[in-house]
């Protein structure tokens, strides 16, 4: 899912490092979301469920940074975000879950179905294939994260969890407005309501934003995203067992997401995470990239 609104530049505080990224974030372009950042590549990675599309960015050499989109988004959600954590000398990895765009063809599992083990299977394949990573979970990616993070913490230096649902269970019975009807909606109703709003523009987002959301649909198989919306029903409780790693998390969120920043505030405190907020919807990788990263660095320097 993706998200932007209006916005103008901010007073910029030169001294204020802060300051300096809202105001590179208020003056993102409508850029061609389809077209490689510069110095990115695409890979692809052979996961127990089949080939997996991948975007990197960085030398290989350096430390790893993977992050992973949610349901009906894919690895070019990190378009802004990849490029400014490779600068930083992070060698940077995304790709697409199985089912979603690129990664199509892969999938689903023996029973025909995309369930929770598929995802954490690939994921848990991907981070063996390399040095332990700083990982990021975006939206439904962000649970998957979180129970790959308890069972295998050696894989994990830090975890992010980017717009994730930030309740267990029923993950959309907080979510503004429509949480008193979700649980009437089966996983396959859901879904299309859902990708109904994104592809009519409910998120108002810029013209070749919508364009590139459009024409991954084409790819998406609609029964991932079925799958995925009912996952997201049941949402594993994995909170107390992941502040028992020590692994230090960040929970990122914008104050226009899907769930309130009351529920956010309360799961980063029960997980021990530090909480961050942008003037922003449920996509601050795409809407506040320089933000988050600022927030995202600070994170992998308390990594041990």
């Amino acid at each position: 899912m993706s998200d932007d609104t209006t916005r103008h530049p901010a007073p910029r505080d030169e001294r204020d490092p802060r300051s300096l990224a809202r105001h590179a974030d208020a003056r993102i372009p409508d850029i061609d979301w389809a077209q490689l950042p510069l110095g990115a590549r695409r890979e692809s990675f052979s996961a127990p469920r089949g080939r997996l599309a991948v975007l990197a960015i960085g030398d290989p050499n350096h430390e790893r940074v993977v992050l992973v989109p949610g349901v009906t988004g894919s690895k070019e959600d990190f378009a802004l975000l990849g490029p400014l954590l490779a600068e930083h000398g992070y060698f940077v990895q995304s790709y697409d879950l199985a089912g979603q765009y690129e990664s199509a063809d892969a999938g689903p599992g023996a029973d025909g179905r995309y369930d929770y083990d598929l995802f954490e299977r690939d994921l848990v394949a991907f981070l063996e294939a390399g040095r332990p990573a700083h990982l990021l979970g975006y939206s439904f990616a962000g649970i998957v994260a979180q129970t790959v993070t308890v069972a295998r913490p050696e894989l994990v230096r830090s975890l992010t969890l980017l717009t994730t649902p930030p309740d267990p269970g029923q993950a959309f019975r907080s979510v503004r407005w429509i949480g008193p009807l979700s649980w009437l909606a089966s996983g396959r109703r859901g879904a299309g309501l859902m990708i109904w709003g994104i592809v009519t523009n409910k998120n108002k987002v810029l013209p070749n934003r919508l364009r590139f959301v459009r024409d991954r649909f084409a790819l998406t198989r609609r029964s991932s995203v079925d799958d995925v919306i009912g996952l997201m029903k049941r949402a594993p409780d994995v909170r107390d067992a992941l502040r028992a790693t020590g692994i230090p998390c960040l929970v990122a969120t914008g104050d226009h997401d899907l769930w309130p920043v009351r529920r956010h505030a309360r799961f980063a405190s029960r997980i021990g995470a530090r909480l961050a907020v942008y003037r922003t919807g449920h996509s601050p990788c795409e809407t506040a990239p320089h933000e988050l990263a600022l927030d995202m660095l600070e994170l992998f320097a308390r990594a041990v």
